[in-house]
């Protein structure tokens, strides 16, 4: 739609030449529980808007933003505009500004089933319709007009009419109710993309949190059908103890009143930070059995987004590029929260396994971007909540912290705060406080790890002397750009039948090679670990003697940090063609059955599917398959019955299941014809064994209807969409393209589950026409469909199975022909170009494997 994507420059225009004084924003919901659906067009609401805003010069010229099928009435100053002439379908044209202006817009605005916008969800379980908003980046236009860019914060008093026997909340408190109205209290200036509705029948829980003089009322809610499901005991335990931590630590009180937190159907984010009003996707609450793993994830998500009412809500970046100024943060606070405060206290394991595995993915596709990112706009602000403004930013937040310490860099934040509450800032206004309390030279830090791109290797270089001991230990950096890194270098053994540091000393790594002094004349190691203790970004490498060590005797380390961080090393080893895909799908198989940690051992069954199906040799393939579903079968029937090990190893059996005898165990495990001693087969883990077993042809439509019926929930529909999908078909996958490409009518959680349906491991046959239909389909896809479902279907149908050379080209043609199309569109295609590319390197690696081993029989 014509000026949909603002520009980072038409922003700044915008912002120098106006001041937002207050919006009121009235809207009537009562349609959204209509029986009939309209004749033609979207189903709407009413949605009337006052802004109040200044103008630097008089007689400018602007416009304001919304994005709704129709406008009935707009007024500047209380001239009337005709709608057809300055109303263009995302614009309005505003020209002749007084210095003192104030613009009432009367329009008619979509309901979303995207997730985007005022997204409408109908329970199926019982009918009742539930209504929430998402609007990051830029989505409050199609809920009410508005001046959508950060730095345009103003205060909002919103007006909801809503059904009968609805709640409604939003930023503030409910102030007044008469009838079916009620008014919300006004907020503290803030953006737009923070401002929030939720409304409809929700199963609502309410608490209190107190320190000393401030009193936060809490409440949590989520819809009916899941109310049984719903643990608020524990989400308002790690809310208050979040709260405790971040009062201490940042010196400034929680600014926005109330603190609600909406569990939301169809939701397409972990959670977004609405001062007053967060909303989670719903399924953080557990309908079966999950391991505390679970509960650490959550947690981690509770603190980030409390941790964003200060870094994000008080202050805000000026524009995108600063996106980090806010979610690097949040997301350095969540795990440094979940330590300090909460019974999760080896979240930095959680952290250094599996977070940082999203940032080095990022920080190595062809998009990777300085931290501090350039975002020309609105499209490429969207596809920047990656891993590197968030985990890569997060960790080197972390190496931030050891290189400041502690205490200045919260000083810093605590002096940030109170400089800058409710404005907005860039990089220098961070840079310059840092700098003043810790007395180092952050420009420097800043140009080496906020303004570059890449992620640097560090290794261990050791020579012994005629003693044994160590003569020289030297840490060897690569990478396009040579930073600093504060890093600690452990040393450990083997002793009484566990691998044990010994020695540990932290030095300033700077340029490609630096001597570790410390550590020279000590004994030698079993084990070289750079970067022990995960104090900065990197990815770590091992000398020989540290790798046979660890082929053997990884299971053997006792620290989970440290064997965190040597699995992750072993991973991006694997990812980077330098170890074969099975050497690593070995050592899980060998040791991973000893791994302590729910997450870790979570990521590292994640990783070795990953590896069998996209790193593996393709003529391995099927072996690589048959052993992973032994061992993981062996290690469920060995696993402590009813214990947290036993549930992940029955759902990473269920996932690696490949013989006949596979599938008839978990045929007998649903019919109750089969028995594990402790395992509970919940409705949640019979989806887990149905996927498979569809997926293979061992259960038809008939069996998947009969499981809806037991379940026939929202979550029961995804489930039951996404093994529809993935029954071993050319009709199934012509219709789940058709569903998904085709038309627009599936939610955005029911896309998502048809495609993660459709796109199955064992059916690359089956996809292989979908290559050539892919290319011709995502550039129309992008311009008909929403940024969420065009990225949704972009990313999820790229044709990544097809892994031959074939694809890589067809892929090259694309982008070759295709040099005017979006950048955003261009950028998803060109990172699962890389990813594919990445795979058949590390098959070619590992079928060199194939060959050696055949070499030396």
């Amino acid at each position: 739609m014509p000026g949909e994507n603002l520009s980072r420059d038409e922003a700044r225009e915008r912002a120098e030449l106006l001041s937002v004084d207050g919006y009121e924003v009235s809207l009537d919901l009562r349609s959204a529980v209509d029986e009939a659906e309209p004749a033609e067009g979207p189903r709407t609401f009413r949605s009337v808007t006052t802004i109040r805003f200044r103008a630097a010069t008089a007689d400018a010229a602007t416009f304001a933003d919304l994005i709704a099928p129709s406008v009935n009435a707009i007024t500047l100053n209380g001239r009337a505009l005709d709608p057809a002439a300055v109303f263009d379908g995302s614009r309005i044209a505003l020209d002749g500004l007084a210095t003192e202006n104030v613009l009432v817009v009367d329009a008619n605005c979509a309901y979303s089933r995207t997730g985007e916008g005022m997204h409408r969800f109908v329970d199926p379980e019982d009918g009742e319709v539930y209504l929430y908003t998402q609007y990051e980046p830029a989505d409050a236009r199609r809920v009410y007009a508005n001046f959508e860019q950060p730095d345009l914060k103003a205060p909002y008093r919103f007006e909801v009419t809503a059904p009968e026997g609805w709640q409604v909340w939003s930023n503030g408190a409910e102030e007044s109710r008469e009838g079916q109205t009620r008014r919300f209290a006004e907020t503290a200036p803030i953006s737009t993309y923070i401002t929030c509705v939720v409304a409809g029948p929700y199963h609502y829980v309410t608490d209190t949190y107190t320190r000393g003089d401030l009193t936060i009322p809490l409440g949590a809610m989520c819809r009916k059908g899941l109310a049984k499901h719903f643990d608020a005991d524990d989400v308002f335990l790690v809310t208050k103890q979040g709260f405790d931590l971040f009062h201490e630590l940042f010196d400034y009180p929680y600014p926005f009143g109330k603190y609600d937190q909406a569990f939301v159907p169809e939701y397409n984010l972990g959670a977004m930070e609405n001062p007053g009003m967060v909303t989670f996707r719903e399924e953080y609450i557990f309908r079966g059995k999950v391991t505390q793993a679970s509960y650490e994830r959550r947690a981690n998500v509770i603190l980030h987004e409390m941790a964003h009412m200060w870094f994000g809500d008080l202050v805000t970046m000026k524009w995108w590029d600063d996106l980090w100024l806010k979610e690097s943060f949040a997301d350095f606070m969540g795990s440094f929260g979940l330590v300090e405060a909460t019974r999760f206290d080896q979240a930095w394991v959680t952290f250094a396994n599996n977070r940082k595995a999203w940032a080095y993915r990022a920080d190595q596709l062809p998009s990777t971007h300085p931290i501090t990112a350039d975002i020309p706009d609105l499209e490429a602000a969207k596809l920047n909540f990656d891993g590197i403004t968030y985990a890569k930013g997060a960790a080197v937040l972390k190496q931030l912290v050891a290189y400041v310490g502690r205490e200045a860099f919260l000083e810093g934040a605590r002096r940030y705060f109170k400089a800058n509450a409710y404005g907005n800032t860039t990089l220098d206004d961070l840079l310059s406080v840092l700098g003043e309390v810790s007395g180092r030279d952050m420009a420097e830090w800043s140009r080496a790890w906020l303004q570059t791109a890449g992620v640097n290797a560090l290794t261990p270089e050791v020579t012994y002397g005629p003693d044994g001991r160590i003569g020289e230990l030297v840490v060897v950096q690569e990478g396009d750009e040579l930073r600093p890194h504060r890093v600690a270098v452990g040393l450990y053994r083997l002793q009484d039948g566990a691998l044990v540091r010994y020695a540990r000393t932290e030095t300033d790594v700077a340029g490609a090679r630096t001597a570790v002094a410390e550590l020279a004349g000590r004994e030698r190691p079993d084990l070289i670990l750079v970067n022990d203790d995960d104090l900065t970004y990197c990815k770590i490498r091992f000398d020989e003697g540290s790798l046979a060590t660890l082929r053997t005797h990884l299971g053997d380390l006792r620290d989970p940090l440290a064997r965190a961080l040597c699995w992750s090393a072993l991973w991006n080893l694997t990812r980077d063609a330098l170890m074969p895909a099975r050497d690593f799908v070995s050592l899980v198989l060998s040791h991973s059955g000893r791994e302590s940690d729910l997450g870790v051992l979570q990521m590292l069954h994640h990783q070795a599917l990953t590896a069998v199906t996209h790193y593996a040799a393709p003529e391995w393939r099927e072996q690589g398959g048959r052993v992973l579903s032994a061992v993981a079968l062996q290690e469920l029937r060995f696993s402590e019955p009813a214990s947290e090990h036993q549930l992940i190893w029955a759902r990473f059996f269920a996932a690696a299941a490949t013989t006949e005898g596979d599938f008839q165990l978990l045929l007998g495990l649903l019919d109750g014809s089969a028995h594990i001693d402790g395992l509970e087969v919940d409705q949640e883990l019979r989806w887990d064994f149905l996927l498979p077993l569809t997926a293979h042809g061992a259960v038809d439509e008939g069996a998947l209807a009969a499981e809806l019926a037991r379940d026939d929930t929202a979550s029961g529909r995804r489930h039951h969409v996404r093994c529809l999908a993935a029954r071993p078909s050319a009709a199934v996958k012509d219709q789940a393209w058709a569903a998904v490409v085709e038309s627009d009518a599936l939610s955005n959680a029911l896309v998502e589950a048809t495609i993660a349906g459709m796109q199955q491991s064992s059916q690359r046959a089956l996809l292989a026409p979908y290559t050539e239909r892919y290319f011709e389909a995502i550039e129309r896809v992008w311009a008909e469909r929403s940024i969420q479902i065009g990225m949704d279907v972009v990313k999820g149908l790229y044709p990544a199975l097809q892994d031959s050379r074939g694809t890589l080209e067809a892929t090259d043609a694309w982008l070759a022909a295709h040099e005017s199309a979006p950048p955003a569109l261009r950028r998803l295609v060109a990172e699962s170009r890389d990813d594919l590319a990445r795979a058949l390197r590390a098959q070619a690696h590992d079928a060199g494997a194939t060959k050696a081993d055949a070499t030396a029989g």
